[in-house]
């Protein structure tokens, strides 16, 4: 069971914090260049500049950011190690370390034992438990995040989890996860509806159907079969929905069949990286549907107004799901029916309530919850040693900046 560190550890009135991450991704360029500029404690980044599976952009920073390289290799599967990070443990010059919370990484199983024996207070960053575990890997999970004395989960479901396992719930800091806001926002700011007018006659034969999006790599685990089966669905009872699709991968050339077969009328961008196109391609959509899970697709298209619709099932979701208020930020379905898939579709491009309220309700909550502003916020006060308070945020900042 985990016990509350805050009166065993003290910590300084600055923190020294170093930052262990398998490497920075793009999108966490924002949340970096925050906490580099903290008021409240000195963080130094650590981590390989680049994606060990290749398929991320790695992120690239000011030169305020004080990073360090750590290079990751792949010992088998998908057991990992990161030279340099077990140094850090002894080093007098950090009085935290924040590791990424993944058991996969052996160098991590180490470093965190000897950071706590040389006195220092160990954080995980991670998903946590995003179902309850079971079986040998689960308790191989388990004692691995007994390993630190607090923890940064990106959802509540986490968080609950880790509380009916015993962990202290003063020690369970739910941080969300975000991408570039600022960036976003200014070109969501461009877009007109000229614009989206345009874009939509470009795209498709129809352009006063609805559009359904989805922005991912194009495998098997993100069920795109799904969509595009419930959209022929839809299409026999009378209502046709154009799809727009962006990404790159291996299914792209059977859904592209999929469609046709299907009578969809569908768009295939392939990968795109433009920040400006993309605000384009998701205020022009009416929705945004994964339907094999969703991650930062849903904050991605909440931050332009537009709903998601994902399944149901939280076990094998990505945390990012708890934005998904049903009937408000979009809606939920039930794992792997396409039946079910195209009832709640319909049910959406049906509903009465405003484009304008929902388009408004799904920036507020990524505002509120899913913003570099929040994550600094709540990783700042996890390194200063307070009790993780979810109604903190409630009084925080980013909420007094919406005039709340």
């Amino acid at each position: 069971m985990m016990t509350s560190s805050h009166s065993s550890i003290k910590s300084p009135v600055r923190p020294r914090v170093a930052v262990v991450y398998h490497f920075f991704a793009h999108y966490r360029e924002p949340i970096v260049e925050r906490l580099a500029r903290s008021e409240v404690a000195d963080f130094v980044f650590f981590g390989d500049d680049h994606d060990y599976e290749s398929s991320i952009k790695a992120a690239t920073f000011s030169k305020e950011v004080k990073f360090r390289f750590c290079p990751t290799k792949k010992m088998f599967r998908s057991v990992m190690w990161q030279s340099g990070v077990l140094r850090l443990s002894f080093s007098n010059q950090f009085d935290q370390i924040i590791f990424l919370g993944n058991p996969f990484w052996l160098a991590t199983w180490v470093a965190a034992i000897v950071a706590r024996l040389m006195g220092k207070r160990v954080l995980f960053w991670s998903h946590g438990f995003l179902s309850p575990p079971e079986g040998v890997k689960g308790m191989i999970r388990r004692i691995f995040f007994c390993l630190a004395h607090t923890h940064l989960f990106y959802g509540r479901w986490a968080k609950q989890h880790a509380i009916a396992l015993g962990w202290d719930p003063q020690c369970l800091h739910v941080v969300g996860n975000s991408l570039n806001l600022e960036t976003q926002k200014t070109e969501r700011s461009k877009v007109t509806t000229e614009k989206v007018a345009e874009l939509r006659k470009n795209l498709f034969r129809n352009p006063l159907h609805p559009i359904a999006f989805c922005s991912c790599r194009l495998q098997p685990s993100k069920r795109l079969d799904l969509l595009i089966s419930a959209l022929g669905l839809l299409y026999k009872d009378g209502v046709p929905v154009n799809v727009l699709i962006v990404g790159d991968g291996p299914c792209r050339s059977d859904l592209e069949k999929l469609a046709r077969d299907s009578s969809i009328d569908a768009h295939f961008t392939g990968a795109c990286y433009d920040d400006e196109l993309l605000a384009r391609y998701i205020s022009a959509s009416d929705i945004t549907v994964s339907p094999g899970f969703v991650g930062l697709t849903a904050i991605h298209s909440m931050t332009f107004g537009v709903p998601v619709i994902s399944h149901s099932t939280i076990g094998k979701q990505a945390p990012e799901v708890e934005a998904i208020i049903p009937g408000i930020t979009g809606n939920l379905f039930t794992l792997g029916d396409v039946a079910d898939l195209a009832r709640v579709i319909g049910l959406w491009l049906r509903r009465d309530k405003g484009k304008a309220e929902t388009c408004a309700a799904c920036i507020a909550i990524v505002e509120r919850f899913w913003s570099p502003t929040f994550q600094q916020e709540a990783i700042e006060r996890a390194v200063m040693g307070y009790p993780a308070d979810d109604l903190f945020f409630f009084r925080s900042k980013s909420m007094r900046s919406l005039g709340e």
